[in-house]
This record gives structure tokens, C-alpha cells and sequence, in this order.
């Protein structure tokens, strides 16, 4: 987990290198991630998804070589949004990424949510401590963690698959949980720390609410993920990736102290892709599929018009 942020970091901060014109510092960056992808993908691969780590004594943790804990939620989030295994990748770790994702679908995704780890923990493990010490299905121990599914619905978009990004992200939304509120007896209106997993009895059972950081997580999500609309440092970005039946959308962004009112058609039914732009009338060409919208005066207003394809 922590080498897929590492991966993460480094290349943002490699971006930021550059707009500072500091080239040297961008290419050290950029270095230390190199080095830093070869051992993620050398030593964290086990075949199917991404090993969670390492214990004291060098043995795998979130690999088939275990009985239990076999593969862990948040690396596969993690490596995926770090660029390991990404699709232009070369050699043998191309496609990596998206094999780690439909990991997590077969093994750690349920409609309530996606749980930490499969199998859970069945008795207490000294070297790996509180993740072994709950029962199997709550809290670390298989339990559904709202703070990082929110790392996969990112996952899905980055890949470009809409319609699993929407179900994820509904499979924890509290409001989405109103016709079981019985079952899940928390406030339909605030994100809980964790839901009960599918190996628990109260399965479906939220626990700790308002004790998580996933509203912060589920913004990114949902405006930087399936809405698309990011900061750049040249400029707005938008990108969206959304389910397939979405007409499309319209959304409000200010950024810079300009305001961009941005709408998006999706009259082909796609996902991801961004065929056409219009700023105040004017044509822009979008680049490699994705709206770069320039940097307007601040106090100014633009109409923007995307259409995917």
C-alpha cells in the first residue's frame, strides 16, 4: 500500500517539479519512482493482485501462499492509482492493473461494499497483530472499510469503467441504504466508519459513524473520479467517466476565481472519452481524449460544452 503511494506521490510531485521549472528535481522524482515501480512490480505481484506487504520474517502477507488474508483491499487501490501495471506499460506487467480490480470484484466486492481482506483472519496471528484480533467481517478483520473503497470506485474510473465506479460508490452511499436502514441502523445521511462483512452475522451492520474520513475521499471520488473535473496546473481538466445509461450532466466549477459552467452530453451511451469541446461558442480539441480548458481572468464566466464519445 504504502509503495502504490509512494508511486502516487512522487509522480505528482514530479509534476509540480516541472511548473516550478525545477527539471533537476523533477527527473530525481522521477528516478526514485522508477526504481520504486521495478520493486512493486518485481516483489509485490503475486499473480492475480497486488501483496499487501511483508511481516518481520519476510513472509508474504495478501498472497495465495497464505490460508488467510490471501488479498487485501487497499494495494490493489493503491498500486492501481500509483500506475503499476498500467496498460502502456511494456513487458509482462502490462495489464496488471486491471487484473488487480477484477480481483477485487471476484473476491472483496459485495453490493454492501467491499471488504478488506478474503479470507478473514479465524484465530489470533502475533505477527500480525489487531487485524487478526476481531471476529471475521468487522472492523480490519474482513470488515467493509467506507474510507477505502472510495480508493477503488477511483480505480474503476482510472480504467475507465463507469458503470462498476457508480455501483461501487452506491454500495456504500448512506442515503442508498434507506430501504434497509433496519439492517444497517445507522443515519442514512452521514458515512460510518465500517459496515459488518459478508463473514459476519450482522452482515450489512454499520458500526462508528461520523468516525471516518470517507466524505472527503467520496468528493474526490465522485468530482475528480465519475464527474471528471480536476485542477491542473495548466489549466481545468475534465475527464469524466460515468455509466454507460447517464444522458449526461451538468456541473459548476470555480477555479482560479473563474467560473466554469460545464455541461456534458453522452448521446453514444460511453463511458470515457471526451469527443468534442466548446468554450463560449469556440471549438477547443480535446487531447487524448480528455477537456483541457484554459485558465481564465478571475471574475470571469464561461460556458463550457462537452460532448463524449
Amino acid at each position: 500500500m504504502i509503495a502504490g503511494l509512494f508511486l502516487y506521490a512522487s509522480r505528482e510531485m514530479a509534476e509540480l517539479y516541472d511548473f516550478m521549472r525545477r527539471p533537476a528535481d523533477s527527473k530525481r522524482m522521477l528516478g526514485s519512482r522508477d526504481a520504486m515501480l521495478e520493486a512493486v512490480e518485481k516483489a509485490g505481484w503475486d499473480g492475480e493482485w497486488y501483496r499487501r506487504a511483508y511481516d518481520a520474517s519476510g513472509k508474504p502477507i495478501g498472497s495465495k501462499e497464505n490460508e488467510e488474508g490471501k488479498i487485501f483491499i487497499e494495494s490493489q487501490g493503491w498500486c492501481v492509482l500509483g500506475g503499476a501495471g498500467a496498460d502502456e506499460a511494456a513487458g509482462e506487467t502490462k495489464g496488471r492493473a486491471r487484473k488487480a480490480m477484477e480481483s477485487v470484484h471476484k473476491y472483496l466486492y459485495t453490493p454492501k461494499g467491499i471488504v478488506l481482506q478474503q479470507p478473514p483472519y479465524s484465530t489470533y496471528h502475533p505477527e500480525l497483530g489487531e487485524v487478526s484480533s476481531y471476529p471475521p467481517g468487522v472492523k480490519e478483520n474482513a470488515g467493509i472499510f467506507s474510507h477505502n473503497n472510495t480508493w477503488i470506485h477511483l480505480g474503476w474510473c482510472l480504467l475507465g469503467d463507469g458503470d462498476r465506479a457508480l455501483e461501487y460508490y452506491l454500495s456504500i452511499c448512506p442515503s442508498a441504504k434507506q430501504p434497509e436502514i433496519d439492517l444497517y441502523r445507522s443515519e442514512p445521511y452521514v458515512y460510518a466508519q465500517m459496515t459488518a462483512g459478508k463473514d459476519a452475522p450482522c452482515f450489512g451492520e454499520a458500526k462508528n459513524s461520523w468516525l471516518t474520513g470517507t466524505a472527503a475521499w467520496t468528493l474526490v471520488a465522485l468530482t475528480q473520479g465519475i464527474l471528471g473535473v480536476k485542477p491542473d496546473y495548466k489549466g481545468l481538466v475534465v475527464d469524466p467517466c460515468v455509466a454507460r445509461k447517464w444522458k449526461g450532466f451538468k456541473a459548476t466549477r470555480k477555479f482560479r476565481g473563474a467560473e466554469y459552467r460545464i455541461e456534458v452530453k453522452n448521446p453514444k451511451g460511453v463511458c470515457k472519452g471526451v469527443a468534442s469541446v466548446k468554450v463560449d461558442g469556440k471549438a477547443i480539441d480535446p487531447v487524448d481524449k480528455v477537456a483541457r480548458l484554459p485558465i481564465f481572468p478571475k471574475g470571469s464566466s464561461h460556458d463550457v460544452e462537452i460532448t463524449l464519445g
